[in-house]
C-alpha cells in the first residue's frame, strides 16, 4: 500500500496495521500515541520563552557552567566491566546445560540479553538434531518471531529450496541461529547482543555435535569463524571451527536473502553443490 492510499482513502483498521508493517512500525513501545512534534513546539516556545530577559532588566551574557557527568551513565570503565560480567554470566548459564532440551530452557529463562524482553518467540531451531549438517543463521525475522522457528518466512522458502536441490530438507539438517530472539525492525544484531548470545550458540553447536557447520551469510561467518573479509570473499571457502570438545569443518555461503539476483543463486548452487560432496565423502 502507498502513502497516498494512506492518506486519500477511507481504511479498515486491518489495512492501517498493514501499512504500518510495510513501512517498518511493528512494534509498540508505550500503551498511548505521543504527539513528538507537539511536545517539541510547547518545548521550543518554553525554550524560548526562558530566554527572554525580564523586563526593566538588562540582558546579560549566560554563565557558562561546567558540564556535569551523567550519574546513570556508568565510566567506560564500570560499562566494560559490566558487560564482562554479563559475558561471564552467559557462559555459566550455558556450559551448564547437559543436553538441547536444557539448553532451550536456559535461554527461556535467561533475561542477561534485552533482546527477549521484546521478542515474541524464542527461536531455538529446526529439524533434526541429530543431522551431520548444522547450519546457522544470524538472528529470526518477522516471521520467525511469530512461529518460533528459524528461516520459516521467505528466506526459509529459498533456503529450502536451495537444499532440496542437493537432495536435502528440514529432516537431513539442523537449523539455528546466533541471536534466538528477533531483534526489533529486523535490525542488525549490535556486538554486545551478539557476545551475550555467542555462548549458547557455542554450546548449541557441542551439544548437537554436527560433522559439517555451514554458516549462512556474514553474521554467523564473522562470529563463530572470526572472518571479517566479507561474505563475498568468505563464501565457498572451508575453515576450522574450534569448539570446546573439537574441531569441526565450517563452509561460509551467501544468506538465503541474497538470492534475489542469477548471480547470487549461482554461486549458492556452486556452494551447496562442494556442501553436498563433502557430505558424501563423510565430512
Amino acid at each position: 500500500m502507498s502513502l497516498e492510499a494512506a492518506t486519500t482513502s477511507p481504511l479498515t483498521s486491518a489495512e492501517i496495521l498493514r501499512w504500518y508493517a510495510e513501512m517498518g512500525v511493528d512494534i509498540a513501545i508505550d500503551a498511548v500515541p505521543h504527539d513528538r512534534f507537539a511536545q517539541s513546539e510547547a518545548a521550543r516556545q518554553i525554550a524560548a520563552t526562558a530566554s527572554l530577559p525580564p523586563v526593566g532588566e538588562s540582558s546579560r551574557p549566560p554563565r557558562v557552567l561546567p558540564p556535569r557527568q551523567n550519574p546513570a551513565s556508568p565510566p567506560p570503565a564500570a560499562a566494560s566491566i559490566g558487560a564482562q560480567a554479563g559475558i561471564a554470566s552467559a557462559q555459566d548459564i550455558a556450559r551448564a546445560a547437559p543436553d538441547l532440551q536444557s539448553l532451550r530452557a536456559a535461554l527461556q529463562a535467561y533475561e542477561g540479553c534485552a533482546l527477549r524482553a521484546t521478542a515474541t518467540s524464542l527461536v531455538f531451531a529446526d529439524g533434526n538434531p541429530q543431522a551431520r549438517l548444522m547450519l546457522v543463521g544470524e538472528a529470526p525475522g518477522a516471521d520467525e518471531d511469530r512461529q518460533g522457528l528459524p528461516f520459516s518466512g521467505p528466506d526459509g522458502q529459498m533456503l529450502d529450496k536451495m537444499l532440496a536441490a542437493v537432495g536435502l530438507d528440514r529432516t537431513s539438517v539442523y537449523i539455528a541461529s546466533i541471536i534466538p530472539w528477533r531483534p526489533p525492525g529486523n535490525r542488525k544484531p549490535s556486538p554486545q547482543e551478539a557476545a551475550l548470545c555467542l555462548p549458547f550458540i557455542a554450546r548449541h553447536i557441542e551439544l548437537a555435535n554436527p560433522d559439517i557447520l555451514v554458516c549462512l551469510g556474514g553474521g554467523p561467518a564473522t562470529a563463530l569463524l572470526g572472518v571479517k573479509d566479507g561474505i563475498m570473499r568468505a563464501r565457498g571457502k572451508w575453515f576450522d571451527y574450534v569448539g570446546a570438545t573439537r574441531r569441526i569443518r565450517a563452509f561460509v555461503t551467501v544468506h538465503p536473502s541474497m538470492l534475489g539476483t542469477a548471480t547470487h543463486k549461482r554461486l549458492a548452487w556452486k556452494d551447496w553443490r562442494e556442501v553436498r560432496k563433502a557430505l558424501d565423502e563423510g565430512g
